[in-house]
């Protein structure tokens, strides 16, 4: 008999991290991805230590840490530039072993495609239906106009927030719901340093990462019915956040119209009962889609490809009970960083009554600096299992 063979879903970075873990555990891997270039859609995003030591198990920390950005401390402003709480890198580096990374996603989507092997990424393959047995799973899906099919040992589903995988195995599930914001992001040239920090005004969040390599992430999100377009983004973005404190007038200046995307925020409202069904298990947003109030979609997307591969490691025979372990470990986790960041943007980002504002603002500005990173470092601190863990 061969190596045991997975099939992913999705070629994002969920997906891609799962491929590598699984890869570099003994499995033959083939990712389909329904995109016709490999590519990641979106900007930038931080990585967090959890993130981070994910990645190290992946063989892939040195290079991330080459092309990303180690963030310069910050914290949370107002809309005028108050100061309201402040990150201490050196502390955070002592409480989690490392400062949180801001890398642009084209950059980490390619470290992780060039640590496959080459042909394990199929694109332009849009998956049509999932099945799954005792013995083993499959995949049906169209490339180049023929409808093709898969079977596999396993099958993991990391096509994202409105997953195919989802749909066809856990048809009960309520579909995505708005989180009550919507956001432009963009990343843009910008050589001069910056803060790793956020703004808050009333019903709006502003934020800006470094990316590394003279570049930087910034992001801005108001409270807004769903479906809204602008003829211009970067003009409603301006009368958003023009008249916010510096240097986020400079910033949108800087930006090229093209360059900033447009995305309402949607979430899995309805937390799924469980990420496995027979020999098929859910990923990343597929499995757990959260608001970005924490910043850790893609970390627990790393989080979940890091565990699926270690309890994945004993091979074909043992999948049942390797994608019962995945369910025990990843499911409560998730799940509560998903509620967490839910409240997070109700408290933060949402919030408009100005009484409230006052009350959260004077809140922040008492709470010793180190009790306020120990409450964001809970969500960070995870380390790695090993296969035996499973």
């Amino acid at each position: 008999m061969g190596d045991p063979h997975a099939v992913v879903v999705g070629g994002g970075i969920g997906g891609l991290a799962a491929a590598l873990a699984l890869h570099r555990g003994g499995w033959r891997v083939t990712v389909c991805e329904r995109a016709a270039e490999p590519r990641e859609v979106g900007a930038g995003l931080t990585l967090m230590a959890n993130a981070l030591r994910g990645l190290d198990a992946l063989g892939l920390g040195p290079a991330v840490r080459r092309d990303g950005h180690a963030e310069t401390p910050g914290g949370i402003r107002t809309s005028t530039g108050r100061w309201l709480s402040r990150v201490d890198g050196a502390q955070m580096a002592r409480l989690l072993g490392t400062t949180a990374l801001g890398i642009h996603r084209t950059t980490l989507h390619r470290l992780l495609r060039e640590a496959l092997p080459p042909d394990a990424l199929r694109t332009s393959a849009e998956v049509l239906d999932v099945v799954t047995g005792p013995a083993d799973a499959g995949i049906r899906y169209r490339r180049d106009g023929a409808p093709q099919t898969l079977r596999a040992d396993l099958v993991v589903g990391a096509d994202g927030l409105n997953s195919a995988v989802r749909a066809r195995l856990w048809p009960q599930s309520p579909p995505p719901a708005y989180a009550g914001s919507t956001a432009w992001r963009a990343a843009i040239e910008w050589p001069a340093p910056l803060p790793a920090a956020i703004s808050w005004g009333p019903g709006a969040e502003f934020g800006m990462v470094p990316l590394g390599d003279g570049q930087v992430y910034w992001y801005g999100a108001v409270k807004a019915p769903p479906g809204g377009r602008a003829a211009d983004e970067l003009v409603a973005v301006r009368e958003h956040f023009g008249g916010w404190h510096d240097p986020i007038p400079a910033l949108l200046a800087a930006t090229p119209p093209g360059a900033v995307l447009r995305n309402d925020i949607l979430h899995l409202a309805t937390p799924l009962p469980s990420y496995v069904r027979g020999r098929v298990a859910l990923l990343g947003d597929a499995a757990h889609a959260m608001t970005p109030n924490l910043g850790q979609g893609a970390c627990q997307a790393i989080e979940d490809a890091v565990v699926l591969g270690a309890v994945c490691a004993g091979g074909a025979d043992g999948v049942p009970a390797a994608l019962a372990a995945y369910d025990r470990q990843r499911r409560p986790r998730s799940q509560a960083i998903a509620r967490a960041a839910h409240r997070t943007g109700r408290y933060g980002q949402q919030l408009r009554n100005p009484l409230a504002i006052a009350a959260r603002d004077t809140l922040l500005r008492l709470t010793p600096a180190r009790a306020a990173l120990r409450g964001m470092a809970r969500y960070a601190d995870w380390q790695p299992p090993t296969a035996a863990q499973g």
